[in-house]
């Protein structure tokens, strides 16, 4: 049993309904999932470009108060050491003002926190008086790079000095130091005020920094004096092709920058400040990691309820699709049979071929369009010879396969997807052929009987030992004359004119141009075996006299107007009515 044709002509609304909503759904999944995180990763990087924003102003502000902190300690000091250069020039130091400064350089060391001590040189570097008591023999400071600049230069404004270690306890200290004068403006000496370097370790501790932050003074030429955290090998050593000073102090004298670290390849944010009145700046150093340390910690809890969020939502998506799945499988299944049922109610089940209902619909629209298109429309009607007899030899079974096989053939004759082949009744099969001539649908009628004769289906009740067929084609032009009844009714006259002359042939009526009248032109085989050719019906046939061996009640053949019998005989009745060859 040849398959079911399951094709069916979508409409609209069931093409609409074949969208991928699985596709979709896992598509919605995917973006759900990708704004989450990308959502996240935005307020991450928002947050972080937040904190990072924050730590440049404290930064900036750390490095201004140190600015201001650091120029207020050295205008102190200054200010001493205006008022004692002064002094020196205006009185000396002879031995009678000796005991006086020494006790005004004490009272001043006394009052400033920041001061180690105070010095006065005089213009060889001896030391003439300090704030310490007791002047050690043979203490000289010609050495000293500060009292070389003074001694070579005639500025009389101060001068802070590499850090040093003091020659009266040995204790790191940054010196100031201001040149000296006599009366007539010469070179007399150099008076000093040394800052402890641990006074910049408590003027550091009042900064907040984490303990991966960095703060530093240094000389513009970039002379490390003072930082924390306090190295002893790094004071006094050059910082100088740091970028600070390299790249961004000769832009800028104050800003931000994030940098790594040349003393210990920390990556801090720095905040730098130059002071106004010292050639001095100050740099207020904040590690990146620990900028960002909440913020990671930030990240590690948002990526945890990410995670969580993305998980019950894949979980909810799986759930999802497997409904999706289900409904898509329960909605195929009911489109399926509908269309099934739909093959059911407009075919054969036997034969794959269309049915009568189907014909029927078709053959009233290519009657309205032939109508319009003035194109001619065949009919082409078929009977397989002798089939009740071959029922009555074979089988009811094998019967169906009979029909099947020849329903088969009908298909594979026709080309175009506008032909329709339809089993009609038992074993009557038709077939419409729409822009066709006469012409064209006897070609296609010979074609299906010969394709029926080469499969060699054993039929011993038939003439030829094989199975044949007979069958009656009818042309028209819808727009100029008849309709759908009489249409049929003249391709089956011409179906029993080809049984009632002898079978296994094909007969082709045609209507003539008087009208209400019409002929039949019969083809029919002239070879014993195949009976392929075709002749008039007033020809001899070419075959052995089967109306000789098989009587009928009427031996005169069927007048040319020969219409369907009255009595309503089937045409395997009709077979009947002949009785085979002995």
């Amino acid at each position: 049993m040849p398959p079911l044709i399951n094709a069916v002509i979508p409409s609209p609304a069931e093409e609409l309904k074949r969208i991928p909503m699985l596709k979709c759904a896992v598509i919605f999944i995917l973006v759900v999932c990708s704004s989450i995180i990308g959502l996240s990763l935005l307020q991450l990087q928002q947050s972080k470009a937040h904190e990072l924003e924050l730590a440049e102003i404290a930064s900036s502000n750390l490095a201004r108060s140190m600015a201001q902190e650091a120029e207020d300690t050295f205008d102190e000091a200054d200010i001493v050491l205006t008022g004692l250069a002064g002094w020196l020039q205006a009185d000396g130091y002879g031995p009678g003002q000796a005991d006086r400064l020494h006790e005004v350089f004490v009272e001043r060391v006394k009052a400033i926190e920041q001061l180690h001590g105070l010095f006065f040189f005089d213009k060889n570097g001896q030391w003439v008086v300090t704030s310490f008591t007791g002047i050690p023999a043979e203490m000289n400071s010609s050495d000293r790079d500060y009292f070389i600049y003074h001694q070579n230069n005639d500025n009389l404004g101060p001068r802070i000095g590499h850090a040093i270690r003091s020659r009266a306890t040995g204790e790191w200290v940054v010196p100031i130091s201001r040149r000296v004068n006599d009366r007539e403006g010469h070179f007399n000496g150099v008076v000093l005020a040394a800052i402890r370097m641990s006074y910049f370790d408590k003027f550091f501790e009042g900064f907040d920094i984490n303990k991966n932050g960095a703060m530093f003074i240094a000389l513009t030429d970039g002379t490390l004096l003072a930082r924390r955290p306090f190295n002893d090998a790094l004071i006094g050593t050059s910082v100088a092709q740091g970028e600070i000073l390299k790249n961004y102090l000769p832009r800028s004298s104050s800003g931000t920058a994030m940098i790594t670290s040349v003393v210990d390849q920390t990556v801090r944010l720095c905040g730098y400040q130059q002071l106004k009145t010292y050639p001095l700046i100050v740099v207020a150093a904040i590690s990146r990691d620990s900028i960002l340390n909440e913020w990671q910690n930030n990240v590690y809890k948002s990526a945890a309820i990410i995670g969580a969020v993305l998980i019950i939502n894949c979980l909810f998506g799986v759930l999802f699709i497997q409904q999706l799945r289900n409904g898509q499988r329960v909605e195929t299944d009911l489109r399926s049979a509908k269309a099934d049922l739909q093959v059911m109610a407009t075919h054969d089940g036997l034969t794959g071929l269309a049915n009568r209902r189907l014909f029927e619909e078709t053959l009233n629209i290519e009657f309205k369009r032939g109508a319009r298109t003035t194109l001619p429309i065949s009919l082409i009607m078929l009977d397989i010879d002798y089939f009740k007899s071959f029922n009555d030899a074979y089988g009811h079974v094998a019967g169906d396969h009979c029909i099947a096989a020849v329903a088969r053939v009908v298909r594979e004759s026709l080309q175009r997807e506008a032909d329709l082949a339809v089993r009609y009744g038992g074993e009557e099969i038709a077939v419409l052929l729409p822009d066709t001539d006469e012409k064209g649908a006897f070609v296609i009628a010979e074609k299906i009987r010969l394709g029926v004769v080469s499969e060699h289906i054993i039929h011993q009740r038939n003439p030829l030992g094989n199975l044949t067929i007979s069958l009656g084609c009818y042309t028209c032009f819808p727009g100029v004359a008849g309709d759908i009844e009489q249409f049929i009714e003249r391709a089956d006259s011409a179906l029993y004119s080809a049984k009632e002359s002898g079978r296994n042939m094909s007969v082709s009526f045609s209507e003539a141009t008087t009208e209400g009248s019409f002929h039949s032109e019969v083809h029919m085989n002239t070879d014993p075996k195949t009976q392929g050719g075709a002749h008039s019906p007033d020809s001899g046939s070419g075959m052995p006299d089967q109306d000789n061996d098989l009587p009928t009640e009427d031996e005169n053949p069927p007048p040319q107007d020969w219409k369907h019998p009255d009595d309503g005989k089937s045409l395997s009745e009709q077979d009947e009515e002949f009785p085979l060859k002995p």
